[in-house]
């Protein structure tokens, strides 16, 4: 999620945040987390704009004022993980291979996802499996897929066709972690999800280059 700043430091150097910006930060933190773990529990529909700010301990209206909807709510948590993509995509050495970009983006997401697997596992099977939400995780893998054929783009040859090339690369590499995921829900968890990330991946590769 974004946040104004008063002070940007210098150049290169973090953006220094407000007093006020900080607990804002903070309590929109606190609302997300308390919202998504409501939300896991009782699904999107059967959960209450009430419940999830006494959960996060503020008013009704302080919920509002932040996050006007519920979708809202959900759509800062993806946002948080796109953010992480973006970052950790934008960071690789030019000599990374692109396939290797991928995996390592789509890896970085995931302990961001919650502060424990049970709970990642809930958040995501929330976000994948509720018809209420379908829209918000299309637009999340949307962003993801844009951010990596950006990247892509700027490190494959200068061809003709090599836009095309890079949002292809991009895709599958997004098909390729929805597979994963779904895998990870079929068997709640038991397998980690970086771990079936890179069977995926592996997957993938040795289908394109048998085929």
């Amino acid at each position: 999620m974004s946040d104004s700043v008063l002070s940007s430091g210098t150049r290169g150097e973090a953006p220094v945040l407000s007093r006020r910006e900080e607990r804002r930060r903070q309590t929109q933190d606190a609302l997300i987390e308390a919202a998504m773990r409501l939300l896991a529990e009782k699904g999107f529909e059967g959960t209450t704009t009430d419940e999830i700010a006494a959960a996060a301990g503020i008013s009704r209206r302080t919920l509002f004022r932040h996050f006007p909807t519920k979708a809202d709510l959900v759509t800062a948590w993806t946002q948080q993980m796109t953010d992480v993509l973006s970052e950790r995509v934008q960071a690789c050495p030019p000599e990374m291979l692109p396939q290797e970009v991928i995996r390592v983006a789509l890896e970085a997401v995931v302990p961001h996802m919650a502060k424990t697997r049970e709970e990642a596992l809930a958040f995501v099977r929330l976000i994948e499996q509720d018809p209420g939400l379908q829209s918000v995780s299309l637009h999340k893998y949307a962003c993801w897929e844009d951010s990596l054929t950006t990247v892509l783009e700027q490190r494959l040859p200068d061809v003709e066709g090599r836009a095309l090339a890079a949002r292809v690369a991009a895709r599958s590499g997004i098909a390729a972690f929805r597979t994963a995921v779904d895998e990870w829900i079929r068997v709640k968890g038991r397998v980690g999800l970086v771990t079936l990330i890179r069977r995926v991946l592996a997957l993938q590769m040795a289908c394109f280059r048998d085929g």
